[in-house]
């Protein structure tokens, strides 16, 4: 299996994770709701449901967003070859490795580390339409783009 496919796959599963920790969340919310049984003290059963409902839309939100990754992912090409920087590219730079798909955090293929970064992440943004041999100026840091193997 090639890197991209790996990094990709292992973007995949922290996607999966995410929303399946949500989901949980939001089923457990729902349980604790529909458990809730009106006690004695009216105010104080209230607030728990309000403070239930409010967890529950917290959840839905995060949900949403989850849901806007998981397609922003599948519309990644990693076959897709080509010497300028874009969606699904491999970032070989003097400061670091980067996949430019989703913001999914450090990433190891065998000995080597990548940071999953966002195309509207500042470093995604400063990096996108670039190719090898362009310089890059970010936090008073100055990097080179060293090499994008099928870019």
């Amino acid at each position: 299996m090639n890197i991209k496919q790996s990094l990709y796959n292992q973007c995949k599963e922290f996607v999966e994770n995410r929303f399946q920790t949500i989901q949980n969340t939001i089923n457990e919310i729902q349980i604790a709701l529909t458990s809730e049984t009106k006690s004695s003290a009216g105010d104080k059963h209230e607030t728990g449901r309000a403070m239930l409902q409010l967890e529950r839309e917290k959840a839905g939100n995060q949900l949403a967003e989850i849901v806007k990754v998981k397609e922003a992912l599948s519309k990644i090409n990693i076959n897709n070859s080509s010497k300028i920087i874009g969606l699904g590219s491999l970032v070989y730079t003097t400061n670091a490795n980067y996949f430019i798909a989703i913001s999914g955090g450090e990433l190891k293929v065998g000995k080597e580390l990548f940071y999953a970064i966002s195309s509207n992440t500042p470093i995604g943004q400063l990096l996108i339409g670039k190719t090898i041999g362009d310089k890059i100026q970010f936090r008073d840091q100055e990097f080179i783009i060293k090499n994008s193997p099928k870019i």
